[in-house]
This record gives C-alpha cells, structure tokens and sequence, in this order.
C-alpha cells in the first residue's frame, strides 16, 4: 500500500510529501481539523491506532523516492510522538527514511518526547527540521484547548535542547487563537528555532473576531528584526492583505532548507549500501 503521498489543499503548504504512521490522535485538540476531513466524531478520532504493515509499505515506498530531492514530513493526520507510540514507531520509520537517503520534516506537539530520537536527527544532520505546533504560552489556555498535548514550556525547552544540539528547527503558529501569545511565543523561541510557518484559525467562530493584518504585520516586523526565515500561510496573507510586504521565499512554502542527500551512486533497486542501523 502507498503510503508517501503529496498532501492537498492547505496541507500541501506545509510539505511537499508526508506520511501518516498512526490514525487517530491522543492529544485531544479542540481545534483539530482532521476529524471533520476524516468523517470522524471527535470522541472516534482521540482514539490511538497502529496502521498495519506501516512500517514495511513504507519501506517500499522509500525504495521508489531514495534519494528524493523532496522531503517528506511526520505527520498530518497523528502525531508522531503521541504517548500511545510505545512500540517506537516514529523511531523505526526514522530509521529508514535515512537508510534510503529521505529528508524529512517532523511536526509534532509531543515535547521532550522527541528527544528519544536525537541521536536520529543528529545522523540526518542538514537533511532534517525538527518542529513543533506553538498555540500558547498560557499553561492554562492550553489545557482547555489541547489538554493532552506537552505544555508550552515543554516544548519550548526541548527546542532549546534541539539547537543545543545541532538540530535545525520549526515552529508552526497555526491556528492562531490568541495573536498576542503567538507573537509572546516567537518572542521566546527566537534563540532556538530556525524557521517559522504562520496561518490563522478557521472554523471555530471566532477568526472574523481577529485584526489578522495588527497580527501579521507585527509577526513579519519581529521575525524581520531578528533575521528568521519564515513562511505566510495563503489564509493570512490573504485575510492580512500584506502579500506585498513579503519577499518571494517568505512565500514559497517548500523553502525550509532541509537538503536533500547527496546521491551520486544510489541505485534505486540496490540499497544494501545504505544499511546505517
């Protein structure tokens, strides 16, 4: 079964492929889109699920787009780093997304979870970027809207343990429920993450309650000021109205600088060389 795919619709603006190891999400997002893509109540979609046979369909996938020129990101639809990942999932696809010469991007609310798989990032080096979802600083504001997700203060120390350790990083500030605590949130994050992705909220009642050109404007000022790469979602800048203040690769949504590997002599139905683990 194929499992790599090029995300649709919005999704496509975070990656140009993706894959989803798990069906279901423990974290309990209260804005979460997928249930509603999925067909799924709320309740059926908090559920953790294995797919089976991801790990081998994924292999083979990984045959046909060694050495990809794409990176692929964890994941759309499950985090990588839910809790109920207990077999080391996450881990094993790692594994051989980089024995077949894959970059990758993760994006997770797992926290110091992903510090499991450092030693994986570090072999991965300049073909990997490690994010997390940034929503709020208030420990309280995210319990109520993501009461199983790692705390804002977790994630923010594990991406100060990230760039201690080499690795290049993302924030993802979508949705934006809160713009003052989203602009407080790349305040702090500054010193430790490489690269920004900004949208807006949608389909909760209360994006037209938002001034999203004060928010936009105010980001692109601070990320500006401090020399940060960044990229604006089509739903803000078009909500903003500040597609002019805007340079083409702070709207080019694949320019996250993950290299692909070098690859002068794979050959894609011999990959006995790449065998790292």
């Amino acid at each position: 079964m194929k499992v790599i795919y090029e995300p649709k619709g919005r999704a496509r603006e975070y990656a140009p492929l993706a894959v989803n190891l798990f069906t279901g999400c423990t974290h309990g997002c209260k804005y979460c889109y997928v249930p509603r893509i999925l067909n799924k109540s709320y309740s059926e979609y908090i559920v953790f699920q294995k797919k089976d046979n991801i790990l081998k369909d994924l292999e083979e996938d990984c045959k046909k787009y060694c050495c990809s020129k794409l990176y692929v990101q964890l994941s759309f639809v499950g985090d990588p780093y839910d809790a109920m990942d207990t077999e080391g999932i996450t881990r094993e696809a790692l594994k051989i997304l980089l024995r077949y010469k894959i970059p990758v991007s993760i994006l997770t609310k797992g926290g110091s979870r992903l510090l499991r798989d450092l030693d994986i990032f570090k072999k991965f080096g300049e073909h990997i970027i490690v994010g997390q979802s940034l929503t709020f600083i208030s420990k309280e504001k995210s319990l109520k809207w993501e009461p199983n997700a790692a705390l804002p203060e977790e994630r923010i120390d594990t991406f100060k343990i990230l760039k201690e350790n080499g690795i290049r990083t993302w924030a993802s500030l979508e949705p934006t429920i809160d713009p003052e605590e989203s602009l407080e949130l790349i305040k702090r994050t500054l010193p430790y993450v490489d690269y920004y992705k900004m949208g807006k909220v949608n389909h909760i009642g209360i994006e037209n309650k938002i001034d999203w050109r004060w928010f936009a404007i105010r980001a692109i000022e601070i990320l500006n000021a401090n020399g940060k790469d960044f990229y604006i979602k089509k739903d803000l800048r078009e909500a903003s109205g500040v597609e002019h203040l805007l340079t083409p690769r702070q709207k080019d949504q694949d320019d996250m600088k993950v290299k692909p590997f070098p690859c002068e002599h794979c050959n894609k139905n011999d990959n006995k060389d790449l065998l790292l683990f």
